[in-house]
């Protein structure tokens, strides 16, 4: 996998046009996640470790990046995602071996990219 910024740039192009394409589709997934990440009896913390489990399980790098980052925002530690990566691989044998460390490097990158990007106080 390419590191996180190079995929989130990889994917910027291509998705604006398909976006452009396609407005109402993509408007309509981007309400459901937005309704199924809100917190409610499952933290939204605990709903990006299980999309980033997902993520892993369906080797799709976008979604790593990008839970990885929304994990980051929803105050998830390192830690957790490990033990997160943990069931990955335990329910994924072989190749969770493989995507897990990916996530977790995911997560180091963008609790990095965020921390720069946070305002000095």
């Amino acid at each position: 996998m390419q590191h996180s910024h190079e995929v989130r740039e990889e994917l910027r192009a291509p998705a604006l046009a398909l976006r452009g394409l396609i407005p109402d589709v993509l408007r309509g997934y981007a309400d459901m996640s937005r309704a199924a990440m809100a917190p409610g009896e499952i933290t939204t913390a605990t709903k990006e470790l299980l999309a980033l489990v997902i993520a892993v399980t369906r080797e799709c790098d976008g979604c790593i990046v990008s839970h990885s980052r929304s994990a980051v925002r929803a105050g998830v530690t390192r830690q957790a995602v490990a033990e997160a990566m943990g069931v990955a691989i335990m329910m994924n044998g072989g190749p969770g071996t493989v995507w897990g460390p990916r996530a977790l490097r995911a997560f180091d990158e963008a609790t990095l990219d965020m921390a720069k990007d946070a305002p000095a106080g």
